[in-house]
């Protein structure tokens, strides 16, 4: 699963990705500065991992994993091939969810493409650009599926409906995200491959003087677009996260205390990401490993148990299951099982995160 790092040249993507990954991907003071995508593989926080890891005295602790790709900045006309546009627009067809950052500080000494900080005119900027991208892309599967509606296709009469309402609202100027359809609507949707579709995160990248003060214009009007697009929210100052990830272990946690900080904003990023893509984790523990794995919420068992390896899956039987919750309280997997509190779970059973598992196979 990969989500794309996408804003304005020059408003903190790569620096945000640098915090990310440690990775060092150029970040300057010039526009596309940033022209390939760097990638960079960033674990998922967990604290239940170091629980369990000390409970079983485990040899080794695997976190989940998810994918972030620092896509060069958007300007103007990238849907007409202006600066990096079309570049850009491949990139981010690749991703399975958007991570937007908005410049929300003012700082003389950092160029702005426009000349000034505004937030709604930058995400209008490229939310724009991508609406044309989408609109063009469209309005060639409504002609394509048109006709075999009007041949008395099922399937392609319900893509026509939904496509067409999606057109409308695109060229409103707003993104597909933003129209409310069922469960059924969004699967057809989806097979359209609509960038403005995709599921969001909006960043409000603030200044460290931002972050105790109150809510300022820039900030709010982010937070309202995010809302209005039923797109995800959050704020993060991504020159300090820069500097704080660069902190050895100790002294970072030094300065967790001393401002009474529970959770980097690194942190919290992260699992938002991983929300915004559907993904939850279940664990398996063991003197080996404590492991966490990544599934879409809604997997069942023999299919989760895949994830693992494919025979897991083909020769599933049972699942042991017990919540993480419970595992702790009890002390141990076997506490738990002589309490009466694991549960044998077969093939419909719909995993949940935070789940311990222990799978029976045969093949």
């Amino acid at each position: 699963m990969k989500l794309g790092i996408v804003g304005l040249p020059n408003v903190g993507k790569s620096t945000l990705f640098n915090a990310l990954t440690k990775a060092d991907a150029q970040s300057a003071n010039y526009p596309f500065c940033t022209i390939e995508p760097n990638v960079g593989m960033v674990s998922v926080p967990d604290e239940r991992l170091e629980v369990l890891g000390e409970m079983y005295h485990t040899q080794k602790i695997t976190p989940a994993t998810i994918e972030f790709v620092d896509i060069a900045g958007l300007v103007k006309g990238a849907s007409k091939g202006e600066g990096l546009g079309n570049k850009f627009l491949s990139h981010i067809r690749e991703v399975d969810a958007i991570i937007h950052v908005v410049r929300c500080f003012d700082d003389p000494n950092i160029i702005h493409v426009e000349g000034k900080v505004n937030p709604t005119r930058d995400i209008e900027t490229i939310n724009l650009e991508l609406i044309f991208a989408d609109i063009e892309s469209l309005e060639k599967q409504i002609a394509r599926v048109e006709k075999l509606a009007r041949s008395g296709d099922k399937v392609a009469k319900e893509q026509f409906a939904v496509f067409t309402l999606a057109l409308e609202q695109l060229k409103k100027g707003l993104p597909a995200r933003s129209l409310n359809l069922s469960d059924d609507e969004r699967k057809i949707l989806h097979d359209a491959f609509l960038i403005t579709a995709k599921p969001t995160l909006y960043v409000a990248n603030i200044s460290q003087e931002q972050i105790t003060a109150p809510a300022d214009e820039n900030i709010s009007a982010v937070r309202k677009i995010a809302k209005d697009e039923n797109a995800e929210y959050i704020e993060i100052c991504a020159n300090l996260e820069a500097e704080l990830a660069e902190l050895p272990p100790d002294e970072f946690e030094e300065y967790k205390t001393e401002f009474g900080i529970k959770e980097s904003g690194l942190n919290k990023l992260i699992k938002a990401s991983y929300s915004l893509l559907g993904l939850i984790s279940y664990l398996t523990a063991g003197e080996k490993e404590v492991r966490a794995w990544t599934i879409k919420k809604g997997t069942k068992a023999p299919q989760a148990a895949g994830v693992i390896h494919s025979d897991f899956e083909r020769g599933f039987i049972k699942a042991e299951v017990v919540s993480y919750g419970t595992l702790v309280a009890y002390g141990g997997f076997n506490q738990a099982k002589e309490a009466g509190k694991v549960r044998m779970e077969g093939k419909d059973y719909v995993v949940e995160d935070g789940d311990v598992m222990l799978f029976r196979f045969n093949v």
